[in-house]
């Protein structure tokens, strides 16, 4: 256990990430038929800079340890940007193709690939029990996906691979210093995205113009939502191990399922379950595990 373990508050400010996260998935939705996603990534991450600058300039420790803007690790931080734009382009995407609670269900299979990544990235031993169900998660995400039947969509693969993007970005929340902050790291790797998913806008076409001022603020409340919840997220990640947040994770699916009923209408009942049972299942096996080692330690 890290000397700054904070379970429950990293629990309460991991719950709050996931619901912002809807709610920033929902207005992506909403505007996905008159901008692109690598558009809405762009805005998003502009945006999105407000709420981080606020908490940096914010922060009392900031303020404390003289308002330092510099961190050993700045490579990793923006790195981490890059991660995060890889992310949003495959959700975003994903979101204006795919139902949204099928979309947002298989992006939870981030929890299972976080398992994998710690190995080598954090250095965590993991055994036949949690890969075993690694196996059983991944079982139910086929079972979303429905590959080799009518219901199948290739598009199915852009949220798996947004799962194995966000998953890199919340390991990697672990490998940064003690004493930098989180606000800081959520700066930087705002700062990093902005950067990389304008250039691929840019690219691809250039951007529409907004369409109308509630578009503009549609557009507001969308990075205002995603840069909040990066910012809880990483400071839940710091707090806290990981194996301690996987099960509140899957909080989103039943809401995503709740959030597309009441807002577009979508029941897509025959395509998250038994799968989403099984993603969720496999989650709650792997920190079933995480707490068994730490009760025999």
């Amino acid at each position: 256990m890290r000397p700054t373990d904070r379970t429950g508050l990293a629990i309460v400010l991991s719950l709050i990430a996931l619901s912002l996260f809807d709610a920033m998935g929902l207005v992506i939705k909403l505007l996905s038929d008159r901008y692109s996603a690598m558009e809405l990534s762009a805005w998003r991450n502009l945006f999105g800079l407000i709420p981080s600058a606020i908490a940096v300039f914010g922060s009392r420790a900031w303020h404390t340890a003289g308002r330092p803007l510099r961190m050993r690790q700045w490579r990793l931080a923006l790195g981490r940007g890059l991660i995060v734009t890889c992310a949003q382009l495959c959700f975003y995407m994903s979101l204006g193709l795919m139902a949204f609670a099928t979309a947002s269900t298989i992006t939870y299979a981030n929890a299972l690939f976080m398992t994998a990544f710690a190995v080598p990235l954090l250095g965590e031993k993991v055994g036949w029990i949690r890969w075993s169900a690694v196996l059983i998660g991944f079982a139910g995400v086929v079972l979303v996906m429905q590959p080799g039947t009518d219901a199948f969509s290739p598009y199915a693969f852009l949220p798996l691979c947004a799962a194995v993007f966000y998953a890199l970005v919340g390991v990697t929340a672990r490998l940064f210093d003690e004493d930098v902050l989180s606000p800081l790291i959520s700066l930087y790797s705002s700062v990093a995205a902005l950067a990389a998913s304008s250039m691929i806008a840019l690219f691809w076409g250039g951007f529409t113009p907004i369409q109308s001022w509630s578009d503009f603020g549609w557009l507001m409340a969308m990075g205002a939502f995603g840069g909040t919840a990066v910012l809880f997220l990483v400071a839940s990640y710091r707090m806290t191990e990981q194996s301690n947040l996987a099960p509140f994770s899957y909080f989103g699916i039943p809401l995503a399922f709740l959030l597309g009923w009441v807002f577009f209408g979508e029941t897509p009942w025959n395509a998250l379950f038994p799968g989403a049972f099984l993603i969720a299942f496999g989650g709650l096996m792997i920190i079933w595990r995480e707490r068994r080692l730490q009760s025999m330690r």
